[in-house]
């Protein structure tokens, strides 16, 4: 029998697999007690209770091992430490206290339906037994130890081994005295003993910035609310200016903002603009700028080169009460595997698949979910529920979409593994965005949730109850890259891609869509957006203001990134800021300014956004001018709503006595002209009134003639008077 309690002591003071509640803290020995604990190179190591020493512990059997028999166990009782060169330390003994989760934490856990993991796996600040500490718990199963480790205990994995709650696969540990702010990682030794890489909390909820990799205990206390929530409207304005936070500007040398710096600044240029939305490009914690955040490995905490949690809090809540939503980007198609984040946690395949025909995204170089798995379903669920309830973000943007939904996504012949009836369909990930979606409808009402959706997927945007994946909105990447490419296109070849510019409205409203020009359009080589308009510097300008124009007009909402509000120049490049110094000239203050007068019409007009998912708020009027390069179309609101007639006219050549009809006859206004001169344009147009006369044309009652300017768009709505 001593050989045998030998051997396990020598086997924890090797570090290697243990139950070290099995051996260490208190425990009944005979009629008495016995006290085990493990403090390598400590000099002396004492029992206190009632201020008193109770107990002086003498060296075990095995290097680092103090233990003494006692008649009975004091409680509560302290660990006096003296350490080499007189140090003392003075703490509650951690194999003192009994498990830390709950049994419906535990029950939750291993059916992975725990929609706040976050509130049972990570670090928390917590007081056990009246003694305040922090309890740590982690998802291992495949470990055979788990340690938690960090500056309290050098580093050293041997010192404070986890308790595994076998049914769930779960390590725990509650170390006393410790406190938030304390950096930590999880050692593990895999099944076959070998010691891994050092891991970082996949729950953390505070991580340190970045190169450095550690987690960090957080504050406890939940973040101050001055402003509420804001309402969801799905007939609503919705535009939203897509922003990557570090290079949007920058400080003095260049310098990084942080979040509280970076609300001062953009939350106003957003309300002056008329943004309804931010969307971020991903906060969360990720090892590479260069990945711009697509590449995260904290899912449950920011990215903390920009501030600290409470800071992107109050961002959020700064956004809220200049009434601006926030949306985030969020990536649970794929993961890094770098050597401390997920791949390959407990020595497995743990979050991931084994096969790297299922597992791998060779495009990326990064690891795939295993939706299969519940416990890494419950993982992302609840990691998209903590940045919508905890941070009250309006909305979540879900990144690759389509790369989810189809197992040869990118892979040629015999590179994948079909599903169970031989297609190519990923029905694991196809069940895990409905019940995310539910999860989402059913916990934060409103919500949006937003798919990069790149092919023709049928119902993305349909209710998960009803078939459909469950979405509030998918992005018209169809749309984008076809608009895009007709105004790539010289204006006299514009004729030969006239449909490219019709095809959108054929199925505009098979799906909730957001029309993006994103950040994916001005990276890799591709330009900016003004770089994309062909012709001198006077007409890519005046080619930008139409387009932008004929987008604000189509139905769907609106996105677009950063920067080409005021026609940057140059490529995006994360690194630096955005060349606000172009605004000192006249064309970029113009763009500006139509972008800012486009929003507060879409914002104002009903007839511009409340029917931008139903077909009877647009009608075609011009369609198919393919000679002239000429499109017409009418939106409608409600009846009591004014509706708006949008010309375009994508040649520079003006067009005069263009007759179009129109559903009212009499004075029509024209509210904007992307062609004037305080937008930079040649100032050509209607002198701000049209007559319509009752002369039926395309279909309509009445008709007016107009003057369309080059390379130029017109809104009007007719008069009230």
């Amino acid at each position: 029998m001593l050989e045998a309690v030998q051997e396990e002591l020598l086997t924890i003071t090797r570090g290697g697999p243990v139950d070290a509640f099995a051996w260490l803290g208190p425990h009944r020995d005979g009629d008495g007690i016995r006290i085990r604990t493990f403090q390598p190179g400590a000099e002396r190591v004492e029992v206190i209770a009632d201020g008193r020493v109770a107990a002086e512990l003498a060296p075990g059997i095995a290097d680092g091992i103090f233990e003494a028999r006692l008649a009975d166990l004091p409680r509560p009782y302290l660990l006096r430490i003296t350490w080499p060169g007189g140090a003392v330390q003075e703490t509650e003994d951690p194999y003192a206290f009994g498990p830390v989760l709950g049994e419906l934490d535990v029950h939750l856990l291993a059916e992975g339906r725990h929609r706040e993991l976050w509130r049972a796996l990570g670090a928390h600040v917590a007081t056990i037994d009246g003694i305040p500490g922090v309890r740590f718990a982690v998802w291992a199963p495949n470990a055979a130890r788990v340690s938690v480790v960090g500056d309290f205990n050098v580093w050293d994995g041997r010192r404070h081994p986890m308790r595994l709650r076998r049914e769930a696969g779960v390590w725990e540990l509650f170390i006393p005295r410790l406190a938030e702010g304390a950096r930590y990682k999880y050692e593990l030794l895999d099944a076959a003993g070998r010691v891994l890489p050092l891991k970082a909390d996949p729950v953390a909820q505070q991580a340190e910035p970045a190169p450095a990799t550690a987690s960090i205990v957080p504050d406890p206390r939940p973040p101050v609310w001055s402003a509420r929530a804001l309402p969801a409207r799905s007939d609503g304005p919705m535009s939203i200016y897509e922003v990557h936070a570090g290079s949007w500007a920058r400080g003095d040398g260049d310098r990084v903002l942080q979040w509280d710096e970076i609300g001062e600044r953009l939350i106003p240029y957003v309300q002056d603009m008329g943004f309804t939305h931010i969307e971020l490009l991903p906060v969360m914690v990720h090892p590479f700028g260069g990945s711009w955040g697509y590449q995260p490995l904290g899912q449950f905490a920011p990215h903390a080169n920009l501030g600290t949690p409470d800071a992107f809090a109050r961002f959020v809540d700064r956004a809220h009460a200049a009434g601006i939503g926030v949306i985030l980007d969020w990536v649970p198609a794929h993961f890094p595997t770098d050597a401390h984040g997920l791949a390959r946690f407990d020595g497995t395949a743990l979050y991931e698949h084994s096969d790297p025909r299922e597992g791998f995204h060779r495009d990326w170089n990064t690891a795939i979910y295993n939706f299969g798995r519940h416990e890494v379903r419950g993982f992302l669920i609840a990691s998209a529920l903590y940045w919508l309830q905890h941070y009250r973000v309006d909305g979540l943007r879900v990144d690759a979409v389509a790369s989810m939904l189809y197992r040869d996504y990118s892979r040629n012949p015999g590179e994948w593994v079909p599903n169970r009836y031989g297609g190519r369909e990923n029905l694991e990930a196809v069940e895990f965005l409905r019940e995310l979606s539910r999860a989402v409808a059913e916990r934060c009402p409103g919500a949006m949730l937003i798919a990069e959706e790149s092919t023709a997927w049928p119902g993305v945007t349909r209710p998960a109850d009803e078939g459909g994946l469950g979405f509030t909105h998918k992005w018209n990447m169809g749309w984008m890259h076809d608009t895009l490419d007709y105004m790539h296109h010289e204006p006299v070849h514009r004729s030969w891609h006239h449909d490219s510019m019709t095809f959108g409205l054929i199925y505009a409203f098979t799906e909730r869509f957001v029309l993006p020009l994103s950040h994916d359009e001005v990276v890799h080589g591709k330009g900016s957006l003004i770089g994309k308009m062909p012709g001198d510097d006077w007409q890519r300008f005046a080619n930008l203001r139409a387009y932008l124009s004929f987008m604000w007009g189509h139905p769907g909402k609106k996105l677009l990134f950063m920067g080409g509000e005021f026609a940057q120049r140059r490529e995006w490049n994360h690194d630096i800021s955005l060349d606000w110094h172009l605004l000192d000239h006249t064309s970029h203050r113009g763009m500006q300014r139509l972008v800012a007068d486009l929003n507060r019409l879409h914002a104002t007009l009903p007839a511009l956004h409340r029917h931008d998912f139903d077909p009877e708020g647009f009608t075609w009027l011009v369609s198919d001018d393919r000679t002239q390069s000429v499109f017409a179309f009418l939106r409608r609101g409600d009846a009591a709503d004014l509706p708006v007639l949008v010309v375009v006219n994508f040649t520079p050549m003006p067009r005069h006595d263009y007759r179009i009809g129109v559903p009212i006859a009499g004075a029509w206004n024209e509210i904007l002209n992307s062609d004037a001169a305080v937008y930079g344009g040649s100032g050509i147009g209607n002198g701000g009134t049209v007559l319509a006369e009752a002369t039926p044309l395309h279909g309509q009652p009445a008709s007016l003639r107009l003057t369309l300017p080059p390379l130029g768009a017109l809104m009007l709505t007719p008069s009230l008077g």
